[in-house]
């Protein structure tokens, strides 16, 4: 939930921003773009100060997961910056649509395994609202960074 808190407030407050401080000078594209990098900064950042339940909520049989963890903070913290750069900004997106595919299974697996990090202690019952959330999410990457209008 957190994550989506962050993406929506921020955008919003740059919507504000721009309209009533900076004369539109941003583009929806760049301000969808830089909420989005907020968010992965803090998804991004969570791969290395909660290591251990991140392990936890990967499915059985997955190898190297700590260093899965961490390589997949790595990258969600690249994308962060590859969002807001315009030349990289349409590739950042793309391959973020398929990142967020693939991590898919870990948010089911940990839901139906019950581990305590962000609602997936609920059960099934979680992937009510993180299902369509993802979808969400790959939905604001390709309007704002693969579509960029």
């Amino acid at each position: 939930m957190a994550p989506l808190v962050v993406l929506i407030v921020s955008y919003i407050l740059f919507w504000l921003t721009n309209r009533y401080l900076l004369n539109r000078k941003l583009s929806n594209s760049f301000m969808g773009r830089v909420a989005l990098a907020l968010m992965l900064l803090m998804t991004g950042s969570a791969h290395f100060f909660k290591t251990d339940v991140m392990v936890q909520s990967m499915p059985d049989g997955i190898p190297y997961k700590p260093e899965l963890v961490y390589f997949t903070g790595i990258l969600e913290l690249l994308a962060a910056v590859g969002l807001v750069i315009d030349s990289t900004a349409r590739f950042t997106g793309i391959a973020l649509i398929v990142f967020f595919v693939c991590v898919l299974p870990a948010n089911i697996a940990g839901s139906l395994k019950r581990v305590a990090l962000g609602g997936m202690e609920n059960g099934p019952v979680y992937l009510y609202f993180r299902i369509p959330l993802q979808v969400f999410f790959i939905g604001w990457v390709y309007f704002f960074g693969v579509r960029r209008k």
